[in-house]
C-alpha cells in the first residue's frame, strides 16, 4: 500500500468517525431537550450548577458573618431573644444549602440526575431565602410602641439589608437563575409588602424601589448568565478542537511512521536490486561486447552479429536507467554527497558538447558553443555538474528534428553568479505540461509522437543537483518553437579573484626612506 492510499484510507475512516458521533451527539441533545426541563445542553447544566455550588462552598462564611452584623443591628429596635431565633434559622438554612453544595460536588458527574439535582439545589436556595425574608419581620409588633425616628430608622435599614442581600445571591446565583429567584424574590417580597404597610409616602417610595431594584439584579444576572454560557460555550469548543489537533496529530504521526517504513523498504529494495541487477548485467554487456567485436574470432552469421550490439545496447541503456534511479533516490533521502572544487564552468561544457558532438553530427544538428572565457571559476561538485550538462545537452539532442539547431551558452548572471543555457529547435512544450515534465517519470505529450525513448528522469536529476549547489533550474519553452533549459549558480560558488598584493620592495623603500631623511636632519642639525 503506497503512503497516498494510507493516508486516504486514514481520512476516510476519521470522517466516518467523525459523523456517527456528530449523529449520537446530535440524538442525545435532543433526548435530552424532550426530556429535560431546560433547554441547556446537559454538560452546560451541570457547568453552571457546578459553578454556583463552588461558589457557595468557597464563600460558606460570607452570609453568616453578614447575619450575625443585621442581627446585632436589629437589636436596637426589636427584642434580643427575636433577632438570635432569626439568626439561627439563617445560619441553619445555609448549613442545609452549603451541604446540599458539598454532595452534588462530591458525586461523580456521570451518575448525577440534573433534574434531581437542580430541584434540590432550588429547594435548599429557597429554604435560604425565605429564612433572609424574615428578616423583615423581626421587631414588627414593637414598631407601634417604639418612636417616629426609630421607626424610620429600621425601615431605611431594611432597605439597604435588602440590596445587599440582593447583590450577594446575584453574585453567586446567576449562573442558574431558578436558584436566583428562589433565594431573591421572597425578601423582596416581604420587604415591599412591609414598606406599604406604612402610612408615609416616602415609605411607598422605598418600596417601588424595592421592586426596581430587584428587576434590575435580575437583569444583571441574566447578563450574567449569558456570559457563564458563552464561556463554556467557548470552552467546548477549545476543547473540540484540541482534540480535532490530536487526532490529526495521531494521524499525522501514523502517515509519517508508515511513510517512513515504506521507504526503508524503498531503500532495502533498491540497495539489494542494485546488486542483483548490475552482476548479471555487467556480464551481458561483457560478453556481448566480446561476440559484437568478434575477439574470439567471427560469429558467422551477420544477423548475430547485430543481435550482439543489440544487447550491448539495451544492456547499456538498462544501467543508466538503474543509475539514474539510485542517484535520485539518493538525493532525496539526503544521502547525495557533494565533493567540491573549484573549476570552470565552461571547461565542463566543452568536455561535454565533445562527448556528445559525434551523436550531434548522426543526427546532422548543429551544436553552437557560445562561452565568455573571462568568467572566474565556480566552487562546486564537477561530477555533479558534469551529469546536469550531459542531461539537458542529451535531452535536447533527443527533442531537436534532423538538421537543427542547439545553442550552448555560458554567462555571467546580473546578481554576480553564473549561468548554463541550452537552447534547442525541437517541438517545445505546452505550458500546462511543464511542471509534468519536471516530475519524476514525467514526460509531455508530444515528446512521445516526435523524440526518441526516454525515463523522464534527467530533469528530476537535474532540478535536485542544482538545488544541492543553491542554485535554481528554469524551463521555458513555448510550442512549436523550441525550448531553453537554464541553470543557475548564485554568487556565494563564484571564486572572485582578490586584488594584487603591494611588492615588498617597495613597501620597504617608502618605509626606509622617511626614516633614512630624518637621521639626515638630525645630522645636519648637530653640525650646525
Amino acid at each position: 500500500m503506497t503512503k497516498s492510499a494510507t493516508v486516504d484510507q486514514l481520512q476516510k475512516q476519521k470522517l466516518r468517525r467523525e459523523t456517527r458521533q456528530r449523529r449520537a451527539d446530535d440524538i442525545r441533545a435532543a433526548r435530552e431537550r424532550l426530556s429535560g426541563a431546560s433547554s441547556l445542553r446537559p454538560e452546560f447544566e451541570y457547568e453552571l450548577l457546578s459553578m454556583f455550588a463552588r461558589n457557595e462552598v468557597g464563600a460558606a462564611f460570607t452570609m453568616p458573618a453578614l447575619s450575625v452584623i443585621f442581627a446585632l443591628a436589629a437589636m436596637f429596635w426589636a427584642p434580643a431573644l427575636e433577632a438570635m431565633v432569626w439568626l439561627g434559622l439563617v445560619i441553619t438554612a445555609k448549613v442545609v444549602l452549603i451541604e446540599t453544595c458539598r454532595r452534588f460536588l462530591a458525586q461523580p458527574r456521570d451518575q448525577i440526575n440534573l433534574e434531581v439535582w437542580r430541584r434540590r439545589l432550588i429547594l435548599s436556595e429557597l429554604l435560604n431565602g425565605m429564612t433572609w425574608a424574615c428578616f423583615a419581620l423581626v421587631g414588627l409588633g414593637q414598631l407601634g410602641e417604639a418612636s417616629q425616628g426609630t421607626v424610620f430608622a429600621s425601615h431605611v435599614f431594611l432597605f439597604a439589608t435588602l440590596i445587599v442581600v440582593l447583590a450577594v445571591r446575584m453574585s453567586f446565583g446567576s449562573t442558574v437563575m431558578g436558584i436566583l429567584y428562589a433565594g431573591t424574590l421572597p425578601m423582596t417580597i416581604v420587604v415591599v409588602s412591609r414598606l406599604v404597610m406604612g402610612d408615609d409616602p416616602f415609605y411607598f417610595a422605598l418600596a417601588s424601589m424595592s421592586a426596581g431594584v430587584n428587576v434590575y439584579f435580575i437583569f444583571l444576572a441574566k447578563g450574567l448568565h449569558s456570559t457563564a454560557v458563552a464561556m463554556l460555550e467557548f470552552r467546548a469548543q477549545k476543547d473540540a478542537l484540541i482534540a480535532e489537533l490530536e487526532e490529526a496529530r495521531l494521524l499525522s504521526d501514523e502517515a509519517r511512521r508508515r511513510a517512513e517504513t515504506a521507504n526503508k523498504a524503498k531503500s532495502r529494495f533498491l540497495a539489494t536490486m542494485s546488486h542483483e541487477l548490475r552482476t548479471p548485467l555487467n556480464a551481458i554487456m561483457g560478453f556481448s561486447e566480446v561476440m559484437k567485436t568478434e575477439v574470439m574470432g567471427p560469429i558467422g552469421s551477420p544477423l548475430y552479429k547485430e543481435y550482439a550490439g543489440n544487447i550491448h545496447d539495451s544492456g547499456k541503456h538498462l544501467l543508466h536507467l538503474i543509475n539514474e534511479i539510485l542517484d535520485l533516490s539518493r538525493i532525496e533521502a539526503g544521502r547525495y554527497e557533494l565533493h567540491e572544487e573549484p573549476l570552470r564552468f565552461s571547461d565542463i561544457a566543452e568536455d561535454c558538447v565533445r562527448l556528445l558532438k559525434l551523436r550531434a553530427q548522426s543526427k546532422g544538428i548543429e551544436l553552437i558553443e557560445d562561452y565568455d572565457t573571462s568568467l572566474a571559476q565556480v566552487w562546486g561538485d564537477q561530477r555533479a555538474l558534469r551529469q546536469i550538462c550531459l542531461n539537458l545537452m542529451s535531452n535536447a539532442l533527443k527533442f531537436t528534428p534532423k538538421g537543427g539547431r542547439i545553442t550552448i551558452t555560458v554567462g555571467a548572471t546580473v546578481d554576480g553568479g553564473q549561468y548554463l543555457s541550452v537552447l534547442d529547435t525541437g517541438p517545445g512544450i505546452p505550458a500546462d505540461e511543464i511542471p509534468k515534465v519536471l516530475q519524476v517519470f514525467g514526460q509531455g505529450s508530444l515528446a512521445h509522437e516526435t523524440a526518441e525513448g526516454g525515463t523522464g528522469l534527467g530533469l528530476p536529476i537535474v532540478q535536485n543537483l542544482i538545488e544541492l549547489h543553491g542554485g535554481a533550474f528554469e524551463l521555458l519553452s513555448e510550442l512549436r518553437k523550441g525550448t531553453e533549459a537554464i541553470i543557475t549558480l548564485p554568487k556565494q560558488r563564484v571564486l572572485a579573484a582578490l586584488p594584487p598584493l603591494q611588492p615588498l620592495g617597495q613597501e620597504r623603500h617608502r618605509g626606509v626612506q622617511p626614516a633614512r631623511s630624518a637621521r639626515q636632519g638630525r645630522l645636519r642639525a648637530l653640525a650646525s
